[in-house]
C-alpha cells in the first residue's frame, strides 16, 4: 500500500523551502506494505521535524516504523536524506550504498549518493553518477538540474543550458530548472528570456525568494532601479530577516541615490548578521559619503576586526585619518593595505607621504621602506622616480621633465598630486599649489588620489581661476 499523495507532495514541497530531503528522491518511492496509515502519521511528523530544522528529532522517528518498513528502499533514502542534510554524510553513504547492492540502478539512490558527493566537495564523483543516472533515465529531472548546476557553476553556459532545457521540457513547472536556466540567459546577455523564466516562476512560488532575488538583479544590470526595489520590496515582506536582501536592497537605494534609506538597510544587515564584514564596508563607504567620519571610521575597523586581509578598509581608514591630519595613524593604515596589497603603489606612496608628513623625511626606517618599495617597481615607472624623489629629498626636475613626457593621464594626475604634497612639505607651497591645480585640471576622477585632491583644494581655498 502506498503513501497517499497528499503526505508525498506536502514532503515534496519542502524542496522549495530549501530543504534537501525528497528533492534527493522521485515521489513514488515508498511501496510499503504494512499499516499505512501509521506510516503516513509518522512521515507526517517527519516533516514537520524537517520544516524546523530538526533533524535529530526526524531521525528518531524512523525507530516508530516497523523494521519491514524500515527496509525499504524508499524508507533508507529518506533517511539517509536526512542525514546528509544533517552533516552526517559517512552514514547516509552507507545508507545509501546498502539499497544500491540490492539494485544497482536504483536512479534514486544514484541521485542520493551523488548528493552526497556534492555535500562532501567531490564535484567529479558527483558529475559521473549522474551521467550514470541519466543513461538509465534520460528524463531524470534533478539529475539533469544538478548537471546543468555543476557547468553554470564552471561558467560552461553553453553545457549548462541544455540540460536545463531538457529538464523544462518534461517538467515545465520545475522551479529550480527555471532559475538555472534564467542564470544561464543572464550570463548570456538575454536579459528579456531571464526575465520571463523568473517571473514565471514567481507566479509559480509566490512565496519562493530566490527568483525575486535574482529578478531583481537582472532588472538592477539593466537599470531598471524601480523594479528591481519592488522585487526586493517583495523578498523582505517574505523573508524579513534575510541578510542579503537587505545588502541588495541598499545596493539598490544607492543606485535611486536614496542615501539615507540605503544606510538604513545597511545598518539593518549589520543587526541581523554582526559578523558578516560586507554591511560594514557599504556602510562605511556611505557614511563617508554623507561626511559621518567618526560612524565611517568605525565601521572601516569593524571590517578589520572581521576579515583583517581586506585591504580597502585600511585604505578607508588611512583616508580619513589623512583628512584629519592624523599622519601617523595614516601612515599605520596605508602600510598595512600596501603590506596586504603591494602591487597597489598608491598605498606606498600614501604611506611615504603620510610618515614625511609626520615630520619625519629623513627617519631611516622610511628610507628602509621606500627602497623596498622601489624594489618592486620598474625603473622607469612614474611611481619609482616619485618615490626616488621623497627617499633623497632631490631631483624633482628630472622627475617633472619624466612627468611632462607621462602619456597616460590617470598615472600623471597621481604623480602630480604626491609632487603638490611633497612640495607642500618642503614649504614651497606655491608650487604645491600649482600642482594641487594640475590635478585638478586633468580630472581623472576615478583614481584614488582625486578625492584628496579634491580635500586639499577644499583646506587651501584653491579655484582654478587663481
Amino acid at each position: 500500500m502506498n503513501i497517499t499523495e497528499k503526505t508525498k507532495k506536502m514532503m515534496f514541497g519542502m524542496v522549495l523551502g530549501g530543504t534537501l530531503i525528497l528533492g534527493t528522491m522521485s515521489v513514488g518511492v515508498f511501496a510499503l506494505t504494512n499499516d499505512a496509515p501509521r506510516i503516513e502519521s509518522i512521515l507526517t511528523r517527519v516533516t514537520e521535524c524537517l520544516q524546523v530544522q530538526n533533524y535529530e528529532g526526524a531521525l528518531a522517528l524512523f525507530d516508530e516504523l516497523a523494521p519491514s518498513d524500515r527496509e525499504t528502499s524508499g524508507i533508507r533514502l529518506l533517511q539517509a536524506s536526512i542525514l546528509n542534510t544533517a552533516g552526517r554524510r559517512n552514514e547516509a553513504r552507507a545508507l545509501t550504498e546498502k539499497v544500491l547492492a540490492g539494485d544497482n540502478t536504483n536512479v534514486d539512490a544514484l541521485f542520493m549518493l551523488s548528493t552526497i558527493e556534492a555535500a562532501a566537495g567531490r564535484e567529479r564523483d558527483q558529475r559521473t553518477l549522474l551521467e550514470r543516472l541519466l543513461k538509465l533515465d534520460p528524463n531524470h529531472v534533478q539529475a539533469l538540474v544538478s548537471l546543468g548546476t555543476i557547468y553554470l557553476r564552471s561558467r560552461s553556459w553553453r553545457t549548462a543550458a541544455p540540460y536545463f532545457d531538457q529538464a523544462l521540457a518534461v517538467e515545465p513547472e520545475n522551479g529550480d530548472a527555471l532559475l538555472g536556466r534564467a542564470q544561464v540567459y543572464q550570463a548570456t546577455q538575454d536579459p528579456q528570456n531571464a526575465e520571463m523564466l523568473l517571473t514565471k516562476a514567481i507566479g509559480l512560488f509566490p512565496q519562493w525568494l530566490t527568483p525575486r532575488i535574482q529578478r531583481a538583479q537582472v532588472y538592477r544590470n539593466a537599470r531598471f532601479f524601480l523594479r528591481a526595489l519592488a522585487d526586493l520590496d517583495a523578498a523582505k515582506q517574505i523573508a524579513g530577516t534575510d541578510y542579503w536582501v537587505a545588502v541588495d536592497r541598499g545596493a539598490v537605494l544607492m543606485d535611486l541615490d536614496r542615501k539615507p534609506e540605503a544606510l538604513e538597510e545597511y545598518e539593518r544587515a549589520v543587526t541581523l548578521d554582526p559578523n558578516n564584514f560586507l554591511a560594514y564596508v557599504y556602510s562605511a563607504g556611505l557614511k563617508e559619503d554623507m561626511k559621518d567620519y567618526a560612524g565611517a571610521e568605525q565601521a572601516y575597523n569593524a571590517v578589520i576586526r572581521l576579515k583583517p586581509d581586506y585591504y580597502f578598509a585600511f585604505e578607508g581608514l588611512g583616508i580619513l585619518n589623512l583628512r584629519k591630519g592624523r599622519w601617523i595613524e595614516a601612515r599605520d593604515a596605508f602600510l598595512e593595505a600596501y603590506n596586504r596589497a603591494p602591487k597597489e603603489t598608491s598605498y606606498a606612496l600614501l604611506a611615504t607621504m603620510t610618515w614625511m608628513r609626520a615630520g619625519k623625511p629623513t627617519d631611516p626606517a622610511l628610507k628602509q621602506f621606500v627602497e623596498k618599495a622601489m624594489r618592486g617597481l620598474l625603473r622607469d615607472a612614474s611611481a619609482w622616480w616619485m618615490l626616488r624623489l621623497y627617499h633623497d629629498l632631490s631631483g624633482d626636475g628630472e622627475l617633472i621633465t619624466r612627468l611632462e613626457k607621462e602619456k597616460d593621464e590617470p598615472t600623471k594626475a597621481q604623480m602630480f598630486f604626491y609632487l603638490a604634497h611633497y612640495y607642500d612639505i618642503r614649504g614651497i607651497t606655491t608650487l604645491a599649489d600649482t600642482y594641487f591645480k594640475q590635478v585638478k585640471t586633468l580630472n581623472q576622477q576615478r583614481i584614488l588620489e582625486w578625492r584628496l585632491n579634491e580635500w586639499a583644494f577644499e583646506q587651501r581655498n584653491l579655484t582654478l581661476d587663481q
